[in-house]
């Protein structure tokens, strides 16, 4: 069955960007298009928005995945003026996220406005997870002044692949790993359809090892760098969220790809690159295994995951 009505989705990920119009019955694909970006060169970012939407005719609703939702999205909304200034305060705690997800909000309100926007949250799946699994160790005076909890991400793929896992396996798999592994890369343990842990936290910063993330290492190792060695804020904060992960190690590239074409060519930084990539993958696979006390099903997607 098909409509007259389409739907656009924008996914304005750490990385590329990628959309797709949608019938809005039958959800067959009426067009689609990706783009490569550096999600700090915000000019090119909305260069290729307004690029990729000119591509799309009329359209009755849009979609937009939006990678931090806080403490105030647990679900779907309608897009706002309220909700748009909300997702750019989030911003802070995503940078390489959440300020291209605005970008896409307002391409899409100039290239149709008065088309109605819904905002899709990676961190609402995560919202329901046990309060042992949210909470940080910290000084509980932080915790409850800044709401500072473990918010955990990628949700939108962990939901589509405990589907998908249902429909490929014929049954609902009652403990569930899935692997998220792209540019940005996490693991989350699913209980009976809910998430019950997860790799990311306050942050997509959090984790295992990344493209360019560094993911979680010693906050000690932190604190010496900004006391000791003079390391401003800003400098640290690039370096974790740009300049680390495979890129960082292998001082080649943050794709994977070229990494293991190096690894292969021996080239020694590569090499370890992708064998502390493995070892912390495996290691936090472990922990999930743990968490769930057993495992029915692994599930690997995102661009290295399915590769």
């Amino acid at each position: 069955m098909t409509s007259d009505r389409s739907v656009l989705i924008v996914n304005t990920g750490s990385s590329s960007l990628k959309w797709v119009v949608l019938d809005a019955a039958s959800e067959t694909v009426e067009q689609q298009g990706d783009a490569s970006w550096e999600v700090t060169d915000a000019g090119r970012n909305q260069r290729e928005l307004a690029s990729a939407l000119g591509q799309v005719g009329s359209v009755d609703a849009i979609g937009h995945r939006v990678v931090h939702g806080g403490t105030r999205f647990s679900d779907a909304v309608v897009v706002d003026a309220g909700v748009r200034e909300e997702i750019t305060r989030l911003a802070e705690l995503a940078p390489l996220h959440n300020p291209a997800a605005v970008a896409g909000i307002d391409a899409a309100q100039a290239r149709f406005p008065g088309v109605p926007q819904v905002a899709a949250f990676d961190t609402a799946f995560h919202a329901s997870m046990p309060q042992v699994a949210a909470t940080y160790p910290i000084p509980w005076e932080w915790t409850t002044r800044w709401d500072l909890r473990r918010f955990g991400f990628h949700g939108l793929s962990v939901e589509y692949s405990v589907r998908r896992a249902r429909e490929l396996l014929g049954r609902a798999p009652p403990r569930l790993v899935v692997c998220h592994l792209g540019a940005g890369c996490s693991l989350t343990a699913v209980a009976d359809g809910r998430s019950i842990s997860t790799s990311m936290g306050f942050t997509p910063l959090e984790g295992v090892m990344m493209a360019r993330r560094s993911g979680s290492i010693d906050p000690g190792l932190l604190l010496f760098l900004l006391s000791r060695r003079g390391m401003d804020p800003a400098a640290l904060d690039r370096g974790l969220n740009e300049q680390s992960g495979l890129l960082g190690v292998s001082g080649i590239s943050a794709d994977m790809r070229q990494v293991l074409a190096a690894a292969e060519a021996g080239q020694e930084r590569a090499v370890l690159a992708r064998d502390l990539f493995v070892h912390r993958l495996i290691a936090c696979v472990g922990a999930m295994v743990a968490t769930l006390r057993g495992v029915d099903a692994l599930v690997f997607t995102g661009g290295i995951g399915e590769r």
